[in-house]
Formats: C-alpha cells, sequence, structure tokens
C-alpha cells in the first residue's frame, strides 16, 4: 500500500474491479469473489492525455480457483480501467523471471505524451518469480528499487522526476547472488517503451 491508500480502499477497488462492466455485460461472474483475491499492490495513477485524471491502481491475485490477476484503475471512486490475465500464462522456456506482460499500465505513461509526461511519476514493475529466485532488483530512470518477493510475484516500485525512453530493466538473482535473469537478455520483454 503506497501513497497513503489503505486496506479498506484497496479492498474496495477488488470489489469495484470485479464487478466491473464490461461493454454492456455485469461483472464476470467467473472471475470469482474479492475474497478469492490478495492485493499485491496498491498506489497513486497519474492521468494522461490518453487516460485524463488522476486516481490510484489496485493490482491484486487469486488466491483461490484459477490463476488471475487484476490490475485496475479507479478515478473518482469507479473503475475506469481493467486488465485480467487468467489461466495458466506459462510459456515453454520461460524465464525465472517474467516480467507481468500488462505491468507496463504501472509504468509508463501514454504513448501520445512521448517525451512529455507529467511529472513526478509513481511507477512499479510486478511479475512472477520461481522459488529459486532469492532477489530481483529494478532500475527505472536513475532509481533502482529492490522488489518485495511475495508467494510467486514480486513487486518494485519507485517515482520518476523524469521522462524516460527505457522499461524498467529487471533483474534476478539466486541465493547464492548469482544473475538467473535479466530483462536485456529476454526475448519476451520489450527494453524500449513505445
Amino acid at each position: 500500500m503506497l501513497d497513503g491508500i489503505d486496506r479498506a480502499t484497496a479492498v474496495s477497488g477488488v470489489a469495484d474491479c470485479l464487478a466491473y462492466d464490461m461493454g454492456g455485460a455485469p461483472g464476470d461472474t467467473s472471475l470469482g469473489e474479492p475474497s478469492d483475491y490478495r492485493i499485491l499492490l496498491a498506489m497513486r495513477s497519474t492521468g494522461d492525455s490518453n487516460a485524463p485524471g488522476d486516481g490510484h491502481f489496485v493490482v491484486a491475485v487469486r488466491e483461490k480457483g484459477p490463476k488471475t490477476r487484476l490490475i485496475c484503475n479507479i478515478k473518482d471512486g469507479e473503475v475506469s480501467g481493467r486488465s485480467v490475465s487468467s489461466g495458466d500464462d506459462a510459456i515453454p522456456d520461460a524465464p525465472v523471471v517474467m516480467p507481468d506482460i500488462n505491468a507496463h499500465k504501472l509504468y509508463m505513461q501514454s504513448v501520445i505524451d512521448k517525451g512529455n509526461w507529467r511529472l513526478p511519476f509513481r511507477w512499479a514493475s510486478i511479475g512472477t518469480v520461481e522459488p529459486s529466485v532469492d532477489r530481483v532488483t529494478v532500475s527505472y530512470g536513475d532509481e533502482t528499487s529492490e522488489a518485495v518477493l511475495d508467494g510467486g510475484w514480486f513487486v518494485a516500485a519507485g517515482e520518476l522526476n523524469q521522462q524516460v525512453t527505457r522499461s524498467p530493466h529487471v533483474k534476478g538473482y539466486d541465493s547464492g547472488g548469482k544473475l538467473v535473469y535479466d530483462s536485456d537478455r529476454d526475448k519476451y520483454y520489450m527494453p524500449m517503451l513505445p
């Protein structure tokens, strides 16, 4: 929980996210109940030209039932965007650290605003880690953040005071300190922002 967002607000955000109306249909009941989820992250969100207005993000993962990850953006008490990843998204040659495919929602502003981001900008990076990974660092701009490892997930956050062109640089280490993952060598990871 960052930026003064309390647990009650984050829990309410998960409930609203699950009930979010996607194109005229009621909330997707296959996503489960709020009590099925564990909150990984809550932080402020900065509006941009594509999605004006500030608010906050809530990221939660399903603890019971099919593997599910939610990223919700909430503005003025209403869900303004939702990203859902469900099922086993493992790939055959998956690395031991796997940045979330939709984490860019948490670390970049709209491509419309390329070169003109609103600063300071709260950012985060999330993804999964294998049990063999003991430590993850995420560098973004001129800052390096030590990620929190939590139940097979990593979460790192910071604040940018400058415009950037590269995605966060994610590194994973085993218990002996050996580098076991580098996003710069990951064929599935986009090292440059669009």
